[in-house]
């Protein structure tokens, strides 16, 4: 037999180890991008893509590999559900607040919503107005007509404009009044009715102090306390903002209408249950997790947003399984609390207000995992046996243990895409895993959301890379404070943006709204929320007396244990509780990667000189092998 390859599927990426028999040494290792859902048969490109890379390294024909040994792959599905989905959230008020970069004037004015090219004479000059100037009025010709009211005794004490010439105007008339612009749907905005606009000073770097102030908006419009209540929503979508407009519009305009976040219930082993209400937030659907651990199924509340959620999940996994929606169950879910900006309804210039919700990561398990699937697709086009070896964090110890410097007893975390998995191998090589829900896919659907991206790759570059302020053609300050003067000068178009480092002197701008601080927070906030919390999860289940002061050594594996910052926060973590921990660098040459892949073939040939120690029995390829044959192959 001349050679073996060890494959491991994850959320993100395939890795191959693969080992010339004749010698046991390993000849080469390959990683390629995942295709579909982990798990399932759509794998099976992405497999023979790292396997004909891994061949090619070996210079060999893929056709050479006797035998593929696969992880077994349990796929986890990640989604968001919020506290309270607010469709919308005014109910007597519209608002503008969308922050154009060239607002016109100072101050707060209030008045009466007027078309500009309103008949002067139907109105009274015992009225404040405040001008609505859409797009079809020239600037200098509203300028005019503003100086003309003024003339004429009427108190203009603002603008609402639709083109971006608030600058223009202001800078031809005779009065000081704050203006908005760029305001695209001019339309929408009622006539006729009580507005109070406000600009911050420009120069001065503040923003609006009058109308983020739900008492502040009280006391432009008079509110009662009730209606002070309904105007918190308008308020908070304007904190930061440097210009914004509120709108009083006639009672029964705009109604509020909600989607209940909905209650959970965990089932455990023995069949209890414990219902959690979402709206309680992540720690308390925590502690109900871990109080019901281990986890037979979790369900969500009919008609509710959390129910519509882990039905999406058993769904997904029903359609790519070809299994009954009944049969799938959720094994392990991971809660973070978060912020997403939903948007406003009763707004006219796309206004979102940030509202608390839940992101969710779900751990699915069918009756079966489609593993044999994607073992006989791969062995149909590459006519090799394919053997299902391993539960992935079991193999990553024994990848783990070549790294130089590393002994058992041993922890290891592998922090990959969808999961977080550990083990430990005790004294007698016994070894007890755990594989958890959430890890590197849900830190970037977190910053996606809490950032309001909308572009889920450039949230995945946040995550990974850090980011500067382009100060100069030949100077950046990084996030931290330092300044780094280059050798060539950075792109025109580049010049005062916030950028991310990819590496090689290559910048990716982000949206022009968004500083080195906001991105920097909010990316090592998610890390922290996600992995710290799952690696001390995690640890403290594996661990023997149920307590994670007692483990002695951890090693971090999987494609997290790569990121510029995750491995030193999960250190300072382990730290506090005495605990010696760090990368690992499989073989002594692959870094924190392959190790589940170095696993699997480690074994299959009982460890051989990779190895001080012979494989346990019930980790060995012998006793899995025979249990396939019995079952017909």
């Amino acid at each position: 037999m001349g050679y073996i390859a060890g494959v491991d599927i994850g959320n993100s990426s395939t890795e191959v180890a693969l080992l010339r028999q004749s010698d046991s040494e390993f000849v080469s290792d390959a990683l390629y991008r995942t295709t579909g859902l982990k798990g399932t048969k759509k794998n099976v490109p992405g497999v023979i893509k790292a396997l004909t890379q891994a061949a090619k390294k070996a210079n060999i024909d893929v056709s050479e590999i006797d035998r593929i040994l696969l992880n077994e792959a349990a796929p986890v599905i990640g989604d968001v559900a919020m506290d309270t989905i607010t469709e919308t959230v005014i109910t007597e008020s519209t608002m503008i607040g969308h922050d154009p970069s060239t607002p016109g004037g100072v101050g707060v004015g209030t008045g009466t919503t007027v078309e500009i090219t309103a008949d002067m004479s139907t109105y009274s000059t015992d009225e404040s107005i405040i001008f609505l100037v859409p797009e079809s009025v020239d600037f200098a010709v509203a300028a005019e007509i503003i100086n003309e009211w003024t003339d004429e005794g009427y108190e203009i004490t603002g603008a609402i404009v639709q083109n971006d010439d608030a600058v223009l105007i202001n800078n031809r008339i005779d009065i000081d009044i704050p203006i908005v612009d760029e305001v695209s749907m001019l339309e929408d905005v009622p006539r006729g009715q009580p507005a109070a606009i406000e600009v911050a000073p420009q120069a001065s770097g503040k923003t609006i102090d009058e109308l983020s102030n739900p008492y502040g908006i009280a006391t432009v419009f008079d509110l009662s306390s009730e209606e002070t209540q309904k105007i918190i929503p308008v308020a908070r979508a304007l904190v930061g903002n440097k210009s914004a407009v509120v709108i009083k519009t006639p009672e029964g305009d705009v109604e509020e209408r909600t989607i209940p976040a909905g209650n959970l219930q965990i089932i455990d082993e023995r069949g209890n249950s414990i219902g959690v209400p979402v709206d309680e937030g992540a720690d308390v659907i925590m502690d109900a997790v871990m109080n019901s651990w281990p986890v037979s199924d979790v369900q969500g509340e009919s008609g509710s947003n959390i129910g519509g959620m882990l039905n999406r999940a058993r769904g997904s996994m029903a359609e790519v399984t070809g299994q009954p929606v009944e049969s799938i169950e959720i094994r392990d879910i991971m809660a973070v609390d978060t912020l997403i900006p939903q948007e406003v309804e009763g707004s006219v210039a796309g206004e979102h207000s940030m509202e608390n919700a839940v992101a969710l990561a779900a751990m699915v398990k069918t009756q079966q995992l489609p593993m044999q699937q994607i073992a006989d697709g791969i062995e149909a086009q590459l006519d090799t046996e394919v053997i299902i070896q391993g539960v992935e964090a079991k193999m990553a110890v024994l990848g783990s243990l070549t790294t130089p410097g590393t002994d058992h007893p041993v922890a290891i975390l592998d922090m990959g895409g969808g999961s977080t998995d550990a083990a430990y191998m005790d004294e007698d090589k016994h070894i007890k895993s755990i594989h958890l829900s959430g890890a590197g896919d849900l830190v970037t659907m977190l910053i996606e959301s809490e950032l309001g991206l909308d572009d889920r790759d450039l949230a995945e570059d946040i995550k990974i890379y850090p980011s500067a302020k382009v100060e100069g053609l030949f100077s950046i300050r990084q996030e931290d404070g330092t300044v780094n003067f280059l050798d060539e000068p950075v792109a025109p178009e580049l010049y005062g943006r916030t950028v991310l480092l990819k590496g090689d002197g290559e910048m990716r701008p982000v949206p022009a709204d968004m500083s080195t601080t906001e991105i920097s927070r909010v990316r090592q906030r998610a890390k922290r929320r996600v992995f710290v919390r799952n690696a001390e999860r995690a640890l403290n289940i594996i661990t023997p007396t149920d307590n994670i002061r007692h483990l002695p050594f951890v090693v971090m594996v999987g494609r997290s244990a790569l990121d510029f910052e995750i491995p030193e926060m999960i250190s300072d973590a382990m730290a506090e509780y005495g605990i010696v921990c760090g990368r690992a660098n499989v073989r002594g040459m692959t870094g924190p990667r392959n190790a589940v892949a170095t696993g699997l073939v480690l074994s299959h040939i009982d460890g051989g000189t990779h190895l001080d120690f012979e494989i346990p029995t019930e980790l060995s390829s012998s006793i899995q092998r025979t249990s396939i044959r019995t079952d017909g192959q």
